[in-house]
């Protein structure tokens, strides 16, 4: 159930299995997907993807300084390629991968159990018939059932693709992200914190994206835009021309699913963003063709398993015990990281980046083993200074 990138990786690695897939969404697969997805470029080379970068940066940087002058700026280079998926290319590619897939463009209004099949029974009155149902519809579906662990923190993001008086960004430069306050009010130094993502796309076309890490409540679209008018005209920009404005809004702390359930949930709805740093796409690329792998295998056992015990096996294939544990430290950091102010929150971040390249990257990808996990986080914080250390176990500096 879906069509978005989820849905589309995991569709069709099960069709690469010779299983036999149908799939059902509310809309057409073909519709072209409304956000930007980034992705370091190492990240899609180890998986013999590289092609379907639309961009590509070299120059990668970020800012945690207090402001804009050189001494005050704190510039870090990454030294590590970031890229943005080519959308209709990346959409087209998984599509062509799923040819021969029968779409049923149909709403979902319910899912029964019955026997040894899941039912799904949708709003036209249809239903759909499986020995296992994969929920890739995204965060939202009302389907995955999940325990209650109170406020779900949210990434909120608001973001211009347009031309500029000046350059909001040097030529041919990525930001990841630039933490510099300079342009705040005091009251607004006292709010969550926020920070520019921005890119040269060449053509004196750019993005910038003013983005909230992880907040809750979320901090709204307006404010996010709002202070990205501001941080531009601090600098003495105007935006001159608007092609596309985009707005993202996604749970970074979403509990884990109940495992033991009869439906088997895949990206958003199994909680597989990175509570680190929002991305999902590089997970959904690695993890969906061994999850599709060992589906074949139990859906070749005889006598043939319920829905149930088909679901029970993927849920422990796509979160084992050292994914989970993973995702609680993940969750605990980002925990701790919602308590900081700005300025502690920019000290942090200089201190994640003084990490080797090799762990921080792979902190950020999720690729990191257990042992090694915690090693690196180990590692922070003993290199990070007083005051992070305090505010990472819990403290604060009087």
């Amino acid at each position: 159930m879906g069509a978005g990138p989820a849905a589309l990786c995991i569709a069709s690695e099960l069709i690469q299995q010779g299983l036999d897939v149908s799939a059902l969404a509310s809309h057409s697969p073909e519709r072209p997907w409304p956000n930007t997805y980034g992705i370091w470029a190492e990240e899609l080379e180890s998986l013999g993807m590289a092609s379907l970068l639309g961009h590509r940066w070299k120059n990668t940087i970020s800012y945690f300084g207090r402001g804009a002058k050189a001494e005050e700026s704190n510039c870090v280079a990454h030294d590590f390629d970031y890229g943005l998926f080519d959308q209709a290319a990346f959409q087209n590619a998984l599509l062509e991968r799923c040819l021969g897939l029968n779409w049923e463009i149909e709403t979902a209004k319910d899912i029964r159990f019955v026997e040894k099949i899941t039912e799904v029974i949708c709003s036209s009155g249809n239903t759909y018939r499986a020995r296992i149902v994969i929920d890739a519809s995204g965060h939202r579906s009302p389907f995955i059932n999940r325990p209650d662990k109170g406020s779900v923190a949210q990434q909120s993001a608001y973001g211009v693709v347009g031309k500029f008086s000046s350059p909001p960004v040097e030529k041919d430069q990525f930001v990841l992200m630039d933490f510099r306050p300079d342009h705040l009010t005091k009251n607004e130094l006292k709010e969550p914190p926020s920070f520019l993502y921005a890119m040269d796309f060449g053509d004196d076309l750019f993005f910038v994206e003013e983005t909230s890490l992880a907040y809750y409540p979320p901090v709204s679209w307006n404010t996010l835009k709002k202070r990205l008018l501001a941080r531009m005209s601090h600098r003495g920009i105007e935006i001159t021309e608007v092609e596309h404005e985009e707005h993202c809004l996604f749970p970074m702390n979403l509990p884990l699913p109940d495992r033991n359930q009869p439906l088997l949930g895949f990206g958003g709805s199994a909680s597989m963003v990175h509570p680190a740093s929002g991305y999902m796409v590089g997970a959904l690329l690695r993890r969906a063709p061994e999850l599709s792998r060992q589906l074949a295998k139990y859906l070749s056992i005889e006598p043939p398993l319920d829905s149930h015990a088909l679901a029970q096996n993927g849920w422990k294939t796509l979160w084992s015990s050292d994914l989970i544990q993973r995702h609680r430290l993940y969750q605990f950091g980002l925990k701790r990281l919602m308590s900081f102010d700005e300025s502690l929150l920019r000290s942090f971040f200089a201190s994640f980046f003084k990490l080797p390249k090799e762990d921080w990257s792979r902190f950020l990808a999720n690729t990191l083993p257990l042992p090694q996990l915690i090693l690196v986080m180990l590692k922070l914080f003993i290199i990070a200074p007083l005051k992070v250390k305090l505010g990472m176990i819990g403290l604060t500096v009087l």
